[in-house]
């Protein structure tokens, strides 16, 4: 089974930086599109960033757009969340998702494989 572990998560001072990783295995990495969601506590989880097997295509949530940089390295098999700028309301619990598909998408119902999540706090 593919199996998603995140790290880098912890807290920061608001204007800070932090990047998040994800270590993808248990699959062939390429043939899935990755993407981050993140859910705040009461809040439904919401699409942050993802991004296509090769890199050539990226999406972002409106709420992070020119803050947030979604990347991936192929050769190890991990794709990232650079995180800039960072505002209290990104305090959430960030996971990373994997869909079965050559197309990155925004809906959660349609990622196929999650990981636990790591706790982002940010402080104003």
């Amino acid at each position: 089974q593919v199996q998603l572990v995140e790290s880098g998560g912890g807290s920061v001072q608001a204007g800070g930086s932090l990047r998040l990783s994800c270590a993808f295995s248990g699959g062939t990495f390429v043939s899935y599109s990755m993407a981050w969601f993140r859910q705040a506590p009461g809040m439904e989880r919401k699409f942050v960033a993802g991004i296509t097997w090769n890199g050539d295509s990226t999406l972002y949530g409106d709420s992070v757009k020119g803050r947030f940089t979604i990347s991936k390295d192929n050769a190890k098999n991990a794709v990232y969340l650079q995180m800039n700028s960072l505002k209290p309301e990104d305090t959430a619990v960030y996971y990373c998702a994997a869909l079965y598909s050559v197309v990155v998408v925004t809906g959660l119902e349609d990622y196929d494989d999650w990981g636990q999540g790591t706790q982002v706090t940010v402080a104003s």
